[in-house]
């Protein structure tokens, strides 16, 4: 069952966790479908292990075949490694994804399928129409891919991060939001020491987004982040150093042998 992150009579943000994902052998990822007005959008449907439950799921909120935007954060497997079977699914849905990624995206589908039907994201951002609102795609370059973007809906005043406020571990509870940031940091430092790129466009990224009014920030691995800890979250990672602030010469050498 996918988790409501919002309803209203003319819109809804559903988020469904753990599709495919039953062991460790593949990382855990959430997708979601935002509806308004009787017009969705799909945002990272993920790779082909989720595809089907994803497809069964959704039937029951949403036609997956009038979906009219497949909205991509970036290129990874686990955001668009589906995209072919979601271009067969639906008759016309665009796909939206980094300008830097939309000669790639291709890659996971057969020749000619996303003929017409991929329109790259500038860097700076775009607004995207849905129903009778729009989306905004907002620059969350090298957070952590060269092209990346984040999807605020200002209906529902949630932000779908990406990768970005991302947690893992055992026992971890996708579907709860969590409240407080302190004690859910052992399961997102050393993800975002690794995977986010500098300190330097975390900086940029958290002036950005506190001019936002986000109620829930929704990453697309682990738990949404609300109330008080996402003011924490963005104190936190605008001083956290990062990617190649951490690296040194001793990262680069050449392996010994044997």
């Amino acid at each position: 069952m996918p988790v409501e992150l919002y309803r209203d009579a003319n819109h809804a943000c559903l988020m469904f966790t753990d599709l495919g994902h039953e062991s460790d052998q593949a990382v855990q990822s959430n997708q979601f479908l935002i509806i308004n007005n009787g017009t969705g959008a799909i945002i990272d449907p993920g790779g082909n292990l989720a595809y089907n439950e994803l497809y069964l799921g959704m039937t029951a909120h949403f036609p997956p075949s009038q979906l009219t935007a497949i909205l991509a954060s970036h290129a990874d497997p686990d955001i668009i490694a589906s995209l072919d079977r979601w271009l067969t699914t639906t008759a016309s849905a665009t796909v939206y994804i980094s300008k830097i990624w939309d000669r790639f995206a291709p890659h996971f589908c057969k020749r000619g399928k996303t003929e017409g039907r991929i329109v790259g994201i500038g860097d700076a951002g775009a607004r995207i129409p849905l129903g009778g609102t729009e989306l905004i795609a907002l620059p969350a370059h090298f957070l952590h891919a060269e092209g990346n973007f984040q999807f605020y809906d200002p209906v529902s005043r949630i932000l779908f991060s990406g990768d970005l406020g991302a947690s893992f571990g055992s026992g971890l509870d996708a579907k709860s939001p969590i409240t407080s940031l302190a004690p859910h940091l052992p399961r997102m430092e050393a993800f975002h020491r690794r995977y986010m790129v500098s300190n330097k466009v975390l900086r940029f990224w958290a002036k950005m987004v506190k001019q936002l009014d986000i109620r829930l920030m929704v990453p697309q691995h682990g738990a949404p982040l609300g109330g008080a800890a996402v003011n924490e979250f963005i104190d936190w990672v605008q001083t956290l150093p990062c990617g190649v602030d951490l690296m040194t010469e001793q990262h680069y050498q050449i392996p010994p042998r044997g």
